[in-house]
């Protein structure tokens, strides 16, 4: 019951990256949103979750992990109700952001109570499988009770929907999960504020750059100021007696390759499900209850790639699960870039969908062992929160750069698309291009799919970087097999 009901945070956690996805178009029709801006209902969440994860973790460890995770919920749920009511774009982005508060509360405590609830070995392991199958395989359910909620209400249900299962995560957390021990220690308030404004500073510049081009002013303001300020960022942490950011978790080289596979593997995931969003409803012309349908086997197959990476992980260790998944996942993406305006869902997505699913269910639950492997329990919730922020800030980041290279490709196909467009069109169709500006399909078809596929492009080379990481950086010793199969093994892994 207490994996239950830490499972069932997470869920509403990362269900909520992917609900919004489904109801997106939606959302830009009625809040009048541009593609490119679009993308700001999906950071608004992400960075603040990613840049304060850290300092949501340290919270639990100094004041008590269940007390922590309550609150956390309830902000959760709080911001939730307001978002579902916004009745502009501003409303609808400052709830997000609070959102990604609650989320960057609640969800490193819950992943740092598994390694302080269960047993490092076979226990610990099923649990963190469990735990890794609903964050990979949240995003898919997400998008389906996304699809069911925009098709049978409409789209402020999927922020709604929020309310009723974080209260019951509140009921339920007092009676099934004890309170951990409290260790001393201060809040990094410097760091965390730092490292928060450095990332929103940095992904603001892809999508300025998206908008604007390279050479524009503030996109060019918005780098400079990004890298002085996640420079001071890690001075501060440097001399901080309690940072919010454990540099010497970065000395294990494991530890460090870990970090660095699910930042790219967060950038890649975070992508395909934006495009493939945008791609099946507006090409293929799914509905939302059509699309989120299309995306319900991902999760089966993310769950049946954890299952297995989990079964034989103190067999073979964790390397193998980490090259093969990532060598997956980048097959997966590379197959999508080839879809086109002609394309079906069983001919050109599905296949290549869960290829991508199973290498990422392979990869969710090798990561999540390697970087809490052998951390000790006052800093369980700092190695929590920096997985869970190399996860968000990944996602937010990539995010940024695939819509920045979706943006280019699409307007230079929109420089070919356009006048051919005007050479068929009538007197109506030319009024209503100019007074709009967008055009009509088949034309807007080819567009978004010049996009979409360069977006892809560039989701593929993040997954085979994760690869070589993988392949070059982890190294697994019998002492770490021994650990895995709940022996002492000494050593860190």
């Amino acid at each position: 019951m207490a994996l239950l009901v830490i499972a069932s945070c997470q869920l509403m956690v990362v269900l909520d990256i992917t609900i919004v996805n489904i109801a997106l178009p939606h959302i830009q029709s009625s809040l009048d949103f541009s593609t490119t801006s679009l993308s700001w209902v999906v950071n608004a969440y992400t960075l603040t979750f990613g840049g304060l994860l850290l300092l949501g973790g340290r919270a639990g460890d100094i004041l008590g992990r269940r007390r922590v995770f309550v609150f956390g919920v309830l902000l959760f749920v709080l911001a939730s109700l307001l978002g579902g009511f916004a009745q502009n774009s501003s409303q609808l982005l400052g709830a997000r952001a609070l959102q990604g508060v609650g989320g960057a509360i609640a969800s490193p405590t819950s992943l740092a109570l598994i390694s302080t609830t269960f047993r490092e070995g076979p226990e610990r392991n099923r649990a963190f499988g469990v735990f890794a199958a609903v964050s990979a395989g949240g995003g898919a359910i997400g998008l389906l009770a996304g699809g069911i909620l925009v098709e049978w209400l409409n789209w402020r249900w999927v922020l709604f929907v929020n309310v009723p299962i974080g209260l019951l995560i509140v009921l339920a957390t007092p009676r099934w999960i004890r309170e951990s021990e409290r260790h001393p220690g201060r809040f990094d308030i410097t760091g965390a504020l730092t490292s928060t404004a450095g990332m929103v500073l940095l992904v603001y510049g892809f999508i300025r750059a998206a908008q604007d081009g390279w050479r524009d002013p503030l996109t060019l303001a918005s780098f400079a100021a990004a890298v002085l300020v996640l420079a001071v960022f890690v001075l501060v942490e440097r001399r901080s007696r309690q940072p919010i950011t454990p540099l010497h978790m970065f000395a294990d080289r494991n530890r460090a390759g870990t970090y660095g596979i699910m930042l790219c593997l967060a950038a890649a995931i975070f992508g395909m499900f934006f495009f493939l969003t945008l791609f099946v409803q507006n090409v293929l012309e799914f509905s939302p209850l059509e699309a989120g349908l299309a995306f319900l086997p991902v999760s089966a197959v993310i769950a049946i790639g954890a299952g297995l990476a989990s079964r034989f992980l103190p067999t073979y260790g964790p390397k193998p699960f980490m090259v093969v998944g990532a060598i997956l996942a980048a097959t997966g993406l590379a197959w999508l870039t080839l879809t086109d305006v002609h394309s079906t869902y069983a001919g050109s997505v599905l296949g290549p969908m869960l290829v991508f699913s199973l290498g990422m269910g392979m990869e969710f639950v090798s990561l999540t062992l390697m970087a809490l492997s052998d951390v000790p329990t006052p800093e369980t919730g700092a190695a929590s929160g920096l997985l869970n922020a190399t996860q968000q800030v990944g996602g937010s980041l990539g995010l940024s750069i695939l819509v920045t290279m979706y943006g280019t490709a699409s307007t230079n196909e929109a420089e070919t698309q356009v006048p051919a467009f005007l050479r068929q069109a009538t007197p109506d169709e030319r009024l209503r291009f100019e007074q709009t500006g967008q055009l009509p399909k088949p034309w807007s078809d080819e567009v978004l799919t010049a996009g979409v596929s360069a977006a892809f492009i560039m989701a593929a080379i993040f997954t085979a970087v994760a690869a070589l990481i993988a392949l070059i950086v982890i190294q697994v010793r019998p002492s770490d097999l021994e650990r895995l199969k709940g022996g002492a093994g000494p050593g860190p892994m």
